[in-house]
């Protein structure tokens, strides 16, 4: 339905009042997708209104299209966490930004989803900005992967120079953000991925990598401090061995498992489950190993708003290297 006060044509204060987006009205496959004109939003107080260049996809984007039960509503809605963009206009109390910034970050995970269209409103302090040298495809495939692994690395785990981690599906959209951030912790970094990705990952620093196709990695990995798992309870279970004496199991899939702390505790190791947040401090952080060259998001395809549907299918076969991004012109 349109804003009170306002139709769904013609433009205030030289801005449309309408936008484009990717909506649904049903769960299901990738065709569900379908280009609508909705509103252009309005930001209240401590938001910002930002026209949107690009946003990544990630997981949960497909996930939440096609199955019941996740953390939002029935639809119809438009998905889409990560954004990079510029602000439009500000809502009352913001200080930080102001309309014609470059801006990039994670709308709030989960119930702030909204990136897939022309513009979105959201809390200013969930954006950082934008790095003068990194273009918005790079900007927009990064956050919600890069606060998911420095949340988990740098404020749950705390790791330091000289420790050992472990990194679960190393080549995916969070673990090879995170293999660089540990890296840039100065970690030795061990990975899970299939041979094939292993040339990619060794020249994004990591220090062993094992096949998981071939090598059972809980019997190849012993005195890890620090596990990052992005797979799923099992995963997590056969991950506890590897632990040294006191060490940490991250996972960012094993909410539900009220087991995993009980099991951990027998082992004499830690575990903790992570849902990522919105994170003024955290995108601070992620822009600054952007700008130093720390941090590269490497981009496995790029795709229009209209074609969102393709990028969806792409990336529920679990076969791309790095993210996916659909831009806004």
């Amino acid at each position: 339905m349109p804003f009170p006060g306002r139709s769904l044509c013609g433009t205030v204060n030289g801005m449309t009042e309408t936008m484009r987006a990717i909506s649904q009205d049903t769960l299901g496959g990738p065709e569900v997708l379908r280009e609508v004109e909705l509103p252009r939003p309005d930001p209240g107080p401590s938001q910002l209104l930002v026209r949107v260049r690009a946003a990544g996809l990630n997981p949960t984007d497909w996930k939440h299209r096609a199955l019941p039960g996740l953390f939002l509503p029935a639809p119809p809605f438009v998905l889409g966490w990560d954004v990079s963009g510029v602000v439009e206009a500000v809502g009352p109390g913001v200080t930080l930004f102001a309309p014609g910034d470059e801006v990039f970050g994670m709308l709030p995970y989960p119930h702030g989803h909204g990136s897939l269209a022309e513009y979105v409103v959201g809390p200013a302090r969930a954006f950082a900005h934008k790095p003068a040298g990194v273009d918005h495809i790079v900007a927009g495939a990064t956050p919600l992967a890069a606060l998911t692994a420095w949340q988990a690395l740098v404020d749950t785990a705390r790791i330091e120079a000289g420790q050992r981690v472990l990194i679960h599906a190393a080549a995916g959209g969070v673990g090879h953000l995170a293999v660089q951030i540990a890296k840039a912790r100065g970690a030795y970094v061990i990975g899970t991925a299939s041979a094939a990705k292993h040339d990619h990952l060794r020249a994004l620093g990591a220090d062993e990598l094992i096949d998981y196709r071939t090598v059972d990695f809980a019997d190849a990995v012993r005195d890890v401090d620090v596990v990052l798992d992005t797979l799923g309870p099992e995963n997590c279970r056969r991950s506890l061995p590897t632990l040294r004496p006191g060490g940490l199991l991250v996972s960012i899939l094993a909410l539900r498992d009220a087991e995993l702390p009980a099991l951990a505790a027998e082992r004499g190791v830690r575990f903790a489950s992570l849902l990522v947040e919105a994170d003024h401090e955290g995108m601070r952080a992620v822009a600054g190993l952007l700008e130093s060259g720390a941090l590269s998001p490497t981009i496995a395809g790029v795709f229009p708003l209209a074609e969102a549907p393709k990028a969806h299918a792409l990336g529920e076969t679990d076969r791309t290297l790095g993210k996916l991004v659909i831009t806004v012109d």
